[in-house]
């Protein structure tokens, strides 16, 4: 047998668990568009009470959320076809997250302002601390991850991302499956 027809040898140790750490960083991306990005506070040093919350979704549209299923998505199709360009697409995915969240959150974080129409305060003239709340962090973390993973999928090849196709969805997990014949024939000669 050549060893230019020879699988590629599956993929040892972290590498395997890099398809489940893009997964794993998209679905974080799209539960932080759920949560609390920031928490009013009354007061310029934001240790008054808490006036409203403002969520990921009405700040950004849920574009936080639509990326994470494109990474998703990219992942999936990196692994079945396998995929070199969907590889490349998931980091791409977690840059554009970062891009979004160092362009509209950040600027924010502990702004100290009058509220304008975010709150059902908005009419009383109250100045407020923006406190970043869990969701501002959850955005971080899984758009940095997603970045970071995404990239490490991305330096694979093709034959070892073929190698990293799990069972469920059409890999046999060891590579390419010989024929029964073939199986056959190595045993007895």
């Amino acid at each position: 047998m050549s060893t230019a027809n020879a699988p590629a040898p599956r993929p040892a140790g972290l590498v395997r668990l890099l398809p489940y750490a893009c997964v794993v960083s998209a679905v974080i991306l799209g539960v932080s568009e759920r949560m609390t990005t920031f928490q009013l506070v009354s007061g310029a040093e934001g240790t008054g009470t808490a006036l409203c919350n403002l969520e990921a979704a009405d700040r950004h549209h849920y574009a936080l959320a639509v990326l994470a299923a494109f990474a998703i998505a990219a992942v999936i199709l990196a692994l079945v076809g396998p995929s070199k360009p969907a590889a490349v697409a998931v980091p791409i995915a977690g840059l554009l997250a970062l891009l979004l969240f160092g362009v509209v959150d950040v600027p924010k974080a502990n702004d100290v302002g009058s509220i304008s129409g975010v709150c059902t305060l908005a009419d009383q003239g109250i100045d407020a601390k923006a406190v970043p709340e869990a969701g501002f962090w959850l955005e971080m973390v899984g758009a940095v991850a997603l970045t970071l993973s995404g990239a490490a999928l991305a330096m694979l090849t093709a034959d070892q991302l073929r190698a990293l196709r799990p069972r469920w969805l059409g890999g046999s997990g060891r590579g390419p499956r010989k024929r029964r014949s073939e199986r056959v024939g190595t045993k007895a000669g």
